[in-house]
């Protein structure tokens, strides 16, 4: 690998030599001595063989990145935190040495990710006599004050082609109390459906915000949400903040300014005892009191994406993903390392942009472009992702073909029956049935890894399709894969170290994850989206 042939001679040094010597190589090698330039074949071709190039995807170069970006000296690289400062300067550096311009027009790297993260907040909420205190019955994450008497109770709270719960009823300027679920027929049958299929507003996930942001909409001043299987999620969440003392992080502009509370069979029942059997939406009397505060503070962060423009198609993006942070270091010390979660991921996109560039110094670059995109805030709630295609995409949307995104691909999942020479796929035909045809046809190609779709059910609990940075890609029609190893008994945890990670599959992931990027990036059509979300 061309990067560790300027510094092998370096690597038993200290860390803090070779990371400052990485810091300041820069621009002035990317040309000569950081490459090792891959001779072109003599006959041109229209479709260059990608095998040589992902052949330099080796155990041995993800093994030394690996023991850099997941070394004690980048602190668990928490958001935010001065270990995630050195990821961003590790990973900017690198593509300086390869040559790899930035995403950014502007030449940096760095794109600002502006964050804000509230104290757990504290209070009470007292509803028609009852108090309740937060973290017991009743729950948010950010500031909840003032008295209200006007409560509109809108059943499901959905709004769907001929449905809705909100033609009878006006909720502007009110709180509206509503239910997780849809409408069932008589005959058992979901109304959107008009079969036994659930509606994603029933999705645990996607439901209670999917309903409150149409309350918002609707102009409801803000949303009780009774839904036990998700409080008791939710609860989880607080009671980890709480003992932690960590409040939830969010981007700054998009803080919760709405008020959100999710309420349990207890303290529903102070405003509503036939909750579960009663339907019809409508005014209720109510006297609510609102006693919950925060403070916020900021945190800086940032994304870090690279681009290697593409010969024919050079406005048009295959997006290659992984999540730079991890969790930082516990209350007594101990650094979470992140091996697996997500340095694996990281140093894939590292090797693969190597392969990719010395294709393109061959000669024999991607027809579309192919960007390699770090995000931060992953850990905190998808959020370096979510500023990238919510707030400032740095590359248009509606031009950006796929989305790759790989978060931990270095371990086996011990619940696993079979081959460890497996990986679990993810998303890959939610919009896409043609994405994911090529991406079964690339693997049987090159590979030969057994996919695993266990995790890509819709019924599965995990919910991981919703979890990792892909989703924010997803949402806006934006076909993806998600590659995943699944989890261990180190995730999240202090035991997740280089030592533990299994290279070969790294290498085997990684060349996979390549060579479907290679294909998808020189095909002749853009990947078609048959399956757009609703």
């Amino acid at each position: 690998m061309g990067f560790f042939v300027i510094f092998g001679e370096l690597l038993d040094k200290p860390f803090e030599m070779r990371f400052i010597l990485l810091l300041l190589i820069g621009l002035q090698f990317s040309c000569n001595t950081s490459q090792k330039t891959v001779e072109k074949t003599t006959t041109a071709t229209k479709n260059p063989d990608p095998v040589t190039y992902a052949e330099s995807i080796t155990e041995e170069d993800l093994k030394e990145h690996l023991y850099v970006y997941a070394s004690d000296e980048f602190e668990g690289r928490e958001t935010g935190k001065p270990g995630q400062k050195k990821a961003v300067a590790y990973l900017t550096s690198y593509y300086e040495s390869l040559g790899i311009p930035a995403a950014k027009r502007d030449g940096d790297y760095q794109q600002k990710v502006p964050l804000e993260i509230a104290q757990v907040p504290e209070g009470n909420v007292d509803f028609n006599g009852s108090s309740f205190a937060l973290g017991d019955n009743v729950l948010t994450f950010a500031e909840a004050t003032g008295t209200y008497e006007d409560l509109v109770y809108v059943g499901y709270g959905i709004e769907e082609g001929s449905y809705s719960d909100y033609s009878n009823v006006d909720v502007s300027g009110k709180l509206v109390l509503i239910k997780a679920g849809e409408p069932v027929n008589a005959d058992g049958n979901y109304v959107l459906s008009g079969d036994k299929k659930k509606s994603i507003w029933s999705n645990m996930s996607e439901g209670v915000g999917k309903k409150s942001t149409l309350a918002i909409e609707k102009g409801a001043k803000g949303v009780l949400y009774y839904d036990m299987t998700n409080f008791k999620r939710f609860k989880g969440y607080f009671d980890f903040m709480k003992s932690n003392k960590s409040g939830k992080m969010s981007l700054k502009d998009e803080s919760d300014s709405q008020i959100l509370i999710m309420l349990d069979e207890k303290s529903v029942a102070a405003l509503k005892t036939d909750i579960e059997s009663d339907h019809t939406p409508k005014a209720i009397p109510a006297s609510i009191q609102l006693n919950v505060t925060s403070k916020n503070g900021e945190v800086d962060s940032e994304n870090v994406a690279a681009i290697i423009k593409g010969t024919e198609k050079p406005d048009e993006y295959v997006v290659v993903s992984s999540h730079l942070d991890h969790i930082g270091v516990t209350a007594d010390g101990q650094i979470n390392n992140g091996a697996d979660d997500d340095g694996s991921g990281t140093v894939a996109l590292l090797e693969m942009a190597e392969a990719f560039k010395k294709a393109a110094d061959a000669g024999e670059g991607p027809k579309r472009s192919i960007v390699f995109l770090h995000v931060t805030g992953e850990e905190k709630g998808l959020l370096g992702s979510k500023y990238y295609t919510d707030v400032d995409p740095i590359l248009p949307l509606e031009q950006t073909v796929a989305n790759l995104n790989i978060d931990m691909i270095g371990r086996i999942d011990p619940k696993r029956d079979g081959s460890r020479n497996y990986l679990y796929l993810i998303g890959s035909d939610k919009l896409s049935t043609e994405l994911h045809n090529l991406s079964e046809e690339i693997n049987d190609k090159y590979t030969q890894i057994e996919f695993d779709y266990t995790y890509n059910d819709e019924n599965d609990p995990n919910r991981f399709y919703y979890r990792s940075d892909h989703y924010n890609f997803a949402k806006n029609n934006i076909p993806i894969i998600f590659y995943f190893n699944g989890t261990h008994a180190d995730y999240h945890r202090p035991g997740d170290t280089p030592d533990k990670i299994n290279y070969d599959l790294l290498k085997n992931r990684t060349r996979l994850v390549f060579y479907t990027a290679w294909e998808v990036a020189n095909r002749e059509n853009r990947i078609v989206v048959d399956k757009a979300v609703k």
